[in-house]
């Protein structure tokens, strides 16, 4: 490849290594904490302490950053950037701490001040730029990039509201901001040299340049300033730190003067609010028109700067030639929602830097590689053409002589027929001519993938069937992975520490080293430090439980737990239905097969979910009936976990008995709450959907409860389906739905779930929660029996974790490597 074109030589300040010793630690803690913070109060000013030891630590990993940085730009790496919408970060603090190899040393340091680690932990607000398993697995994959030491970027947005906080009032979800900086943000740097303008609305309009040629150019614009914020992303214990960069959107011109001078306030500023409103909240609400004008706005506001950043670097090393780009970049978008970058590379290459129409599609091909997250086709993003028209005029011409070609090779593949190039194009002609753009990013791309074998399978069965038709060998599957280091060795210590005294210290890179696990599970002593520590953990959960909810749950009980995002192919209702099954049956005396069970379901339902926050209502209506019976004390006990997110999760995961994966089969894409309770020892109810297979195959039937219809089963069941009949075939289920009907739990709000029941007896449900029950039912009268049986469920739950290896992101990690990316492992910069 060509070497750096002509630059002014780079000159870099020498700076002696950062100390890592206790005394090297206090004395920045105590700089930070009284010269840069201000403070001399320690007992009055918690937030400040952990901004303190995070400025600290955050010297560290700059210091790694840059050597790792300059170690990718000498060795001329390949490099991948990691586009995603959503980056659902957590805390870092602990993780730091972890990756560093610090936890010691800074316990040490902070004792020796008086200080305890575990209350400043708790001072770190949640970065919740995501609303579910899609952001928290592009994290994992960052950190298993930087564990693998590959030179991986990754793009995103630093919204200023993240996903909202959750408040329940009387039973019902009420949404509040969740304003993360409000203290600040200690990790990250401001990088205001590297910011980047992004166009939006103005005309295209082509021209002659010097050669005579027609080329064309983007006029009238009115831009936005991407300001970018850069998060240090440390691997396990090896010095690479690679990065993770969050554009916050800011105006060109933040004030207008004349205006202002001339009394009209609002005015003055406008062009301020309108540019900020970009990075403002997460995923607006798109159901208005606003709303999604503004979603569209942050999907090209993310591709546009982080494309242009790509390009600034390239050019900044080698020069305005773009012969071997493609070699050594592959941009890999995380779902949809990036994929209007395929448009907007193909724009930049032409407009911007003079490319023609070939060698830039030529370029793009070979660089895009989109990853699906879905089944659920109205998931797949379809945007207006108006709205095209109006934001991205330029793109749409692009799109359009996209499609065109594209149809050009359906129709020499299928000549003829006119149904197939009507399904494939980019364009859907109807009433209001949309963009599809899953299509845009499947053309635009050299690989497709799913996230789940039968994901992958029904993908190229069913969704994309014609595209894989046509270009077979461009899609494939990576099943979808959790980090041990966060999901395991972070957040469960009691677990890791008995772990790494039977086996060694090497799982914690090496998941599949828990298979030494397998020679303990049967053995008598070990599943005792095994029991203690779960014991420990469901103690800890509990104490949580009792402080969040109010609700007291006895550790000797199951502790059967489903938390994830509230939707109905989750099927929440499916396990109250299950509660008010045991409900009924404890309230006749019939306690034959049943065993003491807490039962804690949580997640959040999108605010324009009615249907979502409608079982978030019955949830807490059933745990209120069931809580306020003291029949049921020593029996069953129900709780609602409010504002559900990462750092609520590190510690549900650890303590859960029974975890609930019970997706209709077909809907969920992967899952990766499902790997998180199986690497900390918990046993699976679920169907055969998403990766709940690799899950079972993995550690067998005997060690997973399965229950309910496989994909094919469900899809010929949706012919015929009369969910009547089954209620009326099944007296137990027949009891559950007239305890509903006749507003058991609901006698002050008469008719409330009515739009529930109405749900569950409609033929034409999607989610066939009916068709699913009386097998469900069965499954959790075989986790009672397995539960009673502690030597039993001591040897699944040993299994479980023994058998998770093949669920780390290291694996999902070297497995894109192998197969998409192909990436040298770099090493930093060691001075």
């Amino acid at each position: 490849m060509n070497n750096r074109s002509t630059q002014p030589d780079e000159r870099f300040i020498s700076i002696p290594k950062l100390g890592n010793d206790s005394s090297a630690i206090i004395s920045d803690f105590t700089r930070y904490f009284s010269c840069t913070l201000g403070r001399d109060q320690i007992s009055s000013s918690p937030q400040y302490l952990f901004q303190a030891l995070a400025l600290t630590l955050r010297d560290r990993l700059i210091e790694r950053a840059n050597r790792t940085r300059h170690a990718y730009a000498n060795h001329r790496v390949r490099q991948v950037c990691y586009l995603s919408l959503e980056y659902l970060i957590g805390r870092s603090l602990e993780d730091t701490l972890l990756n560093l190899g610090l936890q010691d040393t800074v316990n040490q340091a902070l004792d020796e001040l008086g200080l305890q680690l575990a209350d400043i932990l708790e001072q770190e607000n949640d970065a919740g730029l995501g609303n579910g398993g899609l952001g928290r697995l592009a994290v994992c994959l960052l950190d298993s990039c930087a564990t693998l030491q590959l030179p991986v970027i990754g793009y995103g947005l630093r919204y200023e509201y993240g996903m909202f906080r959750q408040n329940i009032q009387e039973g019902h979800q009420v949404e509040e901001p969740d304003a993360w900086l409000r203290d600040g943000h200690p990790w990250e740097l401001c990088r205001h040299e590297l910011a980047q303008r992004v166009e939006f609305g103005g005309r295209s309009e082509h021209y002659l340049d010097s050669a005579g040629q027609k080329r064309w150019r983007w006029v009238d614009t009115h831009d936005v300033l991407a300001l970018p914020y850069d998060l240090p992303v440390p691997g396990y214990r090896n010095d690479t730190v690679n990065t993770l960069r969050l554009w916050s959107a800011n105006a060109t011109d933040k004030f207008d003067l004349d205006e202002f001078n001339a009394g009209s306030y609002p005015e003055a500023v406008a062009a301020k609010t309108a540019a900020e409103a970009i990075t403002l909240v997460l995923y607006p609400n798109d159901a208005s028109e606003n709303g999604k004008e503004l979603r569209l706005r942050q999907q090209y506001f993310l591709a546009s700067a982080s494309l242009k950043d790509t390009l600034r670097r390239w050019i900044h090393y080698n020069g305005p030639v773009f012969d071997h780009f493609a070699a050594q970049h592959c941009f890999q978008l995380n779902d949809t929602h990036p994929s209007i970058a395929v448009a907007e590379l193909m724009r930049l290459l032409m407009d911007v830097h003079g490319l023609g129409w070939d060698k830039a599609w030529e370029i793009t091909t070979s660089t895009m590689a989109y990853t699906n997250h879905t089944l659920l086709p109205e998931a797949l993003e379809r945007w207006p053409v108006r709205l095209f028209e109006q934001l991205l005029p330029r793109h749409l011409d692009i799109i359009y002589a996209i499609n065109a070609w594209f149809l050009s090779e359906v129709a020499s593949r299928w000549p003829g027929d006119q149904a197939i190039l009507k399904r494939l194009s980019l364009i859907e002609e109807a009433h209001e001519p949309m963009v599809r753009m899953a299509y845009l990013a499947i053309v635009g791309s050299f690989s497709v993938n799913g996230v789940a074998e039968l994901h992958s399978k029904l993908l190229c069965e069913g969704l994309f069937r014609d595209f894989h038709a046509l270009w077979p060998k461009r899609f494939n599957n990576k099943t979808n992975g959790v980090t041990p280091r966060r999901w395991l060795a972070s957040c469960n210590p009691p677990l890791s520490e008995l772990i790494t005294d039977t086996i060694g210290p090497d799982w914690v890179t090496d998941l599949e080293r828990l298979r030494g696990l397998q020679a303990y599970a049967t053995d008598r002593g070990f599943q005792s430090r095994w029991a203690k520590v779960r014991a420990i953990n469901k103690h800890r959960l509990a104490e949580r439980l009792r402080q969040e909810c109010g609700v007291v749950f006895e550790p000797s009980m199951l502790f059967d737990v489903q938390v994830k995002r509230i939707h109905e192919y989750k099927r929440q209702l499916l396990n109250v239905l299950h509660i008010i099954y045991r409900y009924q049956r404890l309230k006749s005396g019939d306690h034959e097969g049943l065993i003491p069970r807490c039962v804690l379901i949580g997640g959040k339902a999108a605010p324009g979910y009615t249907m979502a926050k409608l079982i978030i209502k019955l949830v807490n209506n059933v745990a209120k009936v069931v809580n306020r019976d003291p029949d049921l004390h020593d029996w069953l006990r129900v709780a609602f976990l409010p504002n559900y997110r990462v750092s609520t999760m590190e510690w549900t995961c650890p303590g859960t008995d029974l975890s609930e994966q019970i997706s209709t089969a077909g809907k969920e894409a992967s899952g990766t709450g499902n790997m998180k309770f199986m690497m900390n020892g918990a046993l699976t109810i679920g169907t055969l959907d998403g990766a709940n297979i690799e899950i079972r195959d993995a550690v067998g039937a005997e060690h997973f409860f399965l229950f309910g219809m496989d994909a094919e089963q469900a899809e010929t069941t949706r012919k015929h389906y009369d969910p009547q009949s089954i209620i009326a075939a099944d007296s137990e289920l027949k009891a559950v739905i007239q305890l509903l009907e006749n507003d058991h739990f609901s006698l002050f709000e008469t008719g409330l779930f009515r739009p529930i029941i109405d749900a569950l007896r409609n033929p034409a449900d999607p989610w066939l929660t009916v068709a699913d029950f009386r097998s469900y039912i069965d499954a959790q009268l075989a986790a009672d029996a397995r539960f009673a049986n502690q030597t039993q469920w001591l040897t699944g739950s040993i299994l479980n974790t023994a058998a998770s290896g093949g669920f780390s992101s290291d694996r999902t990690i070297a497995d894109y490597n192998r197969d998409i990316w192909r990436l040298n492992p770099t090493a930093a910069l060691v001075d």
